[in-house]
C-alpha cells in the first residue's frame, strides 16, 4: 500500500516526539515514512522512550515499513546541539524543507496523502520563508488558488472563509465571491467524503448575525447572496445564522459542518471540544493534507510528556480521504 508521509514539524517543539510515538502506537496500522532529521528523532526518542530504530533511507522506494522500526527521508542534518524550545531560524528553515519534500512527493502520487507535525511561525519568518502557516505553504507550493482551511473532530466540522489575518483584514476579505468559493469547497470535500447531500450552516458576521442589519449590513449584503446561490447550485446551505448558536447546533447534528467568518470565531468551539482530539484538514488541494489541531508547544517539548492524539486521528482521517471507496 502506497504509504503516508508525515513531516516531522519545528525540529525544536514536540513535533519529533509526537511524531514517533504516534508511529509506535499499535493503532496506528498504516504505513508511513516520516520526513524529518534522523539526529533530532533519535535525541526525541530518548525522551519518548518509544523504542523505535531509526531507518534513514534515501529515496521513498528504500521504504520498508518493518515493525519497530521509522522510516525517514532525511533532509539535510541540524547540529547535535540544537536546543528544545527555543526558537531558531534553523528550525524554521528545516520545517519548511520537510513541508516541501512532502508536497513534492504527494504531487508525484508517491505518497497518498500528507499529515503535518506543527511548524511555528516565528521560526518560519526568522528563516526568511514567507508564509503564515502551513495552509499558504500546502497551498503555493502545490499551484492551489481555491482553498480553506477545516478543523474536525468527532463532534464538529468548521471551515473558515479567513484564516491567518488580523481581525480587521479578515473583514476586508470577506467577499461574496470567497463565502461561495468556500461552500462549494466544503460541499465538494464532504461529499467525496461520503455524504451525499451535506447541510452546510453559514456562520454570520455580525451579533445575531447582524439582526436584519441593526447591527451592520454585512450578513446581508455579503454572506447572504453567496448562501442563496449555493442554493441555487443545489448545495443545501442556509444561514446566515448567529454565531453564538449555530455551533451548538451543529453538534446535536442539525449540520453537517459550519462555515465561520475569521480564525477564531471557528477554532475557539472545535478546541473547546478537545484539541487532542482535532484535526487540521486542508481542502482545494490536489492531495489530502490533515494536521495536528495545536502548535509547536516549547514550554514542553524535549520532555517526553507531549500527548500525539492528535496526530494520530490526523493519521486516521488521512488514512479515511485517501483511501479510494471509504466512506
Amino acid at each position: 500500500m502506497t504509504p503516508i508521509a508525515i513531516t516531522m514539524g519545528d525540529p525544536s517543539g514536540i513535533g519529533p516526539e509526537i511524531t514517533l510515538k504516534a508511529c509506535a502506537d499499535p493503532r496506528r496500522t498504516v504505513p508511513v515514512v516520516v520526513i524529518g532529521d534522523a539526529g533530532v528523532l533519535a535525541r526525541a526518542d530518548l525522551v519518548a522512550g518509544t523504542g523505535l530504530t531509526i531507518r534513514t533511507i534515501g529515496s521513498l522506494d528504500r521504504a520498508a515499513h518493518i515493525p519497530g522500526t521509522v522510516d525517514v527521508l532525511a533532509q539535510s542534518a541540524l547540529p547535535d546541539d540544537l536546543p528544545w524550545g527555543v526558537l531558531d531560524a534553523r528550525a524554521g528553515a528545516a520545517s519548511y524543507a520537510y513541508v516541501r519534500r512532502a508536497v513534492q512527493l504527494a504531487l508525484d502520487n508517491d505518497v497518498r496523502a500528507v499529515v503535518t507535525a506543527p511548524i511555528n511561525k516565528e521560526a518560519l519568518r526568522l528563516a526568511g520563508v514567507p508564509y503564515p502557516g502551513h495552509t499558504e505553504i500546502l497551498a503555493d507550493l502545490s499551484g492551489t488558488t481555491d482553498y480553506a482551511m477545516m478543523m474536525a473532530n468527532d463532534e464538529l466540522r468548521t471551515v473558515l472563509v479567513t484564516v491567518h489575518q488580523s481581525l480587521r483584514t479578515a473583514l476586508d476579505a470577506i467577499t461574496t465571491e470567497r463565502e461561495l468559493d468556500v461552500i462549494r469547497l466544503t460541499h465538494r470535500t464532504l461529499t467525496r467524503g461520503g455524504l451525499t447531500a451535506p447541510r452546510l450552516a453559514v456562520a454570520g458576521l455580525n451579533p445575531h448575525a447582524g439582526e436584519n442589519g441593526l447591527f451592520g449590513r454585512e450578513d446581508l449584503d455579503v454572506i447572504a447572496p453567496a448562501v442563496e446561490q449555493a442554493q441555487r447550485e443545489g448545495i443545501r446551505a442556509s444561514g446566515p445564522w448567529p454565531a453564538d448558536t449555530v455551533f451548538m447546533r451543529a453538534r446535536a447534528g442539525h449540520f453537517d459542518a459550519v462555515i465561520a467568518q475569521y480564525h477564531d470565531q471557528g477554532l475557539i468551539p472545535v478546541k473547546y471540544l478537545g484539541i487532542e482530539h482535532g484535526v487540521n484538514i486542508t481542502l482545494g488541494l490536489p492531495f489530502v493534507r490533515t494536521s495536528v489541531d495545536h502548535g509547536t508547544a516549547f514550554d514542553i517539548a524535549g520532555r517526553g510528556t507531549a500527548d500525539h492524539t492528535s496526530l494520530l486521528t490526523a493519521l486516521r482521517h488521512a488514512d479515511d480521504l485517501s483511501t479510494p471507496g471509504r466512506p
